[in-house]
Formats: C-alpha cells, sequence, structure tokens
C-alpha cells in the first residue's frame, strides 16, 4: 500500500519537477556506469605516467629544435684549430642529442678505414641496417655508428662501425653527422 502512495505522490508533482528528478537519476546512473567501467579498464596512474613522459619528450624536443634553429648553417665541430664554428660543450652535449642522421658521405668516410664493412655496403647495394647517435655521459664524447650486412645478397654477416662524431652539419632544420673518426 505504501509503494502506491509513493508512486501517486510522484505523480501529482509538476511535470518540470519529475523531468529534472529523472535526469537527475539518470546523471547519476551514468556518472556510476562510467565509475564502473573506469574501474575496469581504467589505467590510471599509468596512463598519467605516460602522458607526463610524453609531455616531457616534446618539451625536449622543442628546446632541441630552438637550439639547432639557432646554430649557424655550416660544419658545427667540437675541437679548435678549424675556420668552423666551435662548439662549447653543453651546445656539443645538446646538437648531438639532437642529431638523428648520418649521411652518405659520413658512412663512407668511416667505410674507408675498413676493407670488409666498404665491400659489404658496396655488395648489398649502399643499404644501411641501422643508424644511431648517441651521446657517451661518461666520456663526454658523441658517438655515431651504423651497421651493414649481406643479408640481402646471401652473405650471413654483419658489421658495425663506430666511432666519435667530430663535426656536424647544421641545415638550419636539422643537424646530420659530418665526420666520424672510427680509428
Amino acid at each position: 500500500m505504501s509503494k502506491v502512495n509513493y508512486i501517486n505522490k510522484i505523480k501529482g508533482l509538476p511535470e518540470t519537477l519529475r523531468q529534472f528528478i529523472g535526469l537527475i537519476i539518470v546523471m547519476l546512473i551514468v556518472i556510476a556506469s562510467f565509475g564502473i567501467i573506469n574501474g575496469i579498464f581504467g589505467e590510471g596512474d599509468d596512463l598519467v605516467e605516460r602522458m607526463k613522459l610524453e609531455e616531457q619528450r616534446i618539451a625536449e624536443e622543442k628546446k632541441l629544435s630552438d637550439l639547432i634553429s639557432k646554430l649557424p648553417s655550416g660544419i658545427l665541430v667540437s675541437f679548435d684549430g678549424t675556420d668552423h664554428y666551435k662548439l662549447t660543450d653543453e651546445v656539443y652535449e645538446q646538437v648531438c642529442k639532437a642529431t638523428k642522421l648520418i649521411p652518405q658521405r659520413a658512412i663512407m668516410g668511416a667505410n674507408f678505414l675498413n676493407f670488409r664493412a666498404h665491400e659489404l655496403y658496396t655488395i648489398n647495394g649502399n643499404k644501411i641496417d641501422e643508424t644511431f647517435v648517441e651521446w657517451d655521459q661518461e666520456k663526454g664524447k658523441c658517438f655515431a655508428g651504423f651497421t651493414v650486412s649481406g643479408n640481402n645478397v646471401g652473405v650471413d654477416e654483419s658489421i658495425t662501425i663506430s666511432g666519435e662524431a667530430l663535426s656536424f652539419l647544421s641545415t638550419g632544420i636539422d643537424t646530420r653527422i659530418y665526420f666520424i673518426k672510427n680509428f
């Protein structure tokens, strides 16, 4: 009997008030549903951590891009004794970390000192498997290298050439390894 009384009381309320109460109930159901779904599928702290890391990476990339745009175009070196633009130690590290490209000129120069690497490079159609540019915090130097192999021509051999990146080429848009000292 009491259920009938409650239903009659609700039916007796003004239409706008009943719609408002219905809206509140629907909102509570939606919020509760999202809470349950987030509890089941939500990544929470892991997602927030990944977002922060991505924001830091983007900020670092923007900072390095700003640095590169301020460098003069041409050859950048880390040592005295040339007419080229000499980098300070701090800028040398930042340029190393920003550099990703190793052009064919630097690869060919480094290959001349390793006959087998030059041979593999030549027989496989000048194909490079992998390149890398890394900053060695312990030595305070930039190292660059690449891997050549004969896998695509039936030679089961792979050689990695690496050495100190002594100079960079600044184009105003990016920096590239200019010379690799690998002896």
